[in-house]
């Protein structure tokens, strides 16, 4: 086994990191518990970084804002190569199961916007008093929750 290659570029300090991808050392340093990203540490135990890990954080976070939990980035970073920035090969592979869920949240925010003032606005979330869109929590037949939001069509006005 050979010694492990000199990175190309110098490694970056936790806070150079930090200021350069725009989250906070404390998340690095969570992110690093849970297994999502790698450090080197030098004699001190300070934690540096190769910039490949700039594109991971970016992944991440991207990742969390269409909904992904930690657990499923990590199952995905599984496939990833370490210490080298991942290919666009890598990414398209990746992006192919993010459409989906994109489009379903997409679709969501749609509904959320449509129903705003009429469903979410009045705060009622299905209760038997509204008499507005809900009477008798006709929805709440179809399950908990706010049901409307959730895409259930508005009861039919009974004969």
């Amino acid at each position: 086994m050979g010694t492990p290659e000199e990175p190309k570029w110098p490694l970056m300090s936790i806070r150079e990191v930090a200021a350069r991808s725009g989250v906070p050392a404390s998340t690095l340093r969570f992110y690093e518990t849970r297994g999502l990203i790698k450090s080197h540490r030098n004699g001190s135990s300070h934690r540096h970084y190769s910039r490949a890990v700039l594109r991971l954080i970016a992944f991440i976070v991207f990742a969390q804002k269409i909904g992904y939990s930690l657990d499923e980035i990590a199952e995905q970073l599984v496939s990833l190569p370490e210490d080298t920035a991942p290919s666009n090969k890598d990414w398209q592979r990746l992006s192919r199961g993010w459409k989906q869920r994109v489009a379903n949240r997409i679709e969501e925010l749609q509904r959320l916007y449509i129903n705003l003032d009429e469903c979410i606005g009045c705060g009622c979330l299905s209760l038997k008093r509204c008499k507005l869109t809900n009477p008798e929590d006709r929805a709440g037949r179809n399950g908990p929750g706010a049901r409307r939001w959730l895409g259930d069509k508005p009861p039919a006005d009974p004969e």
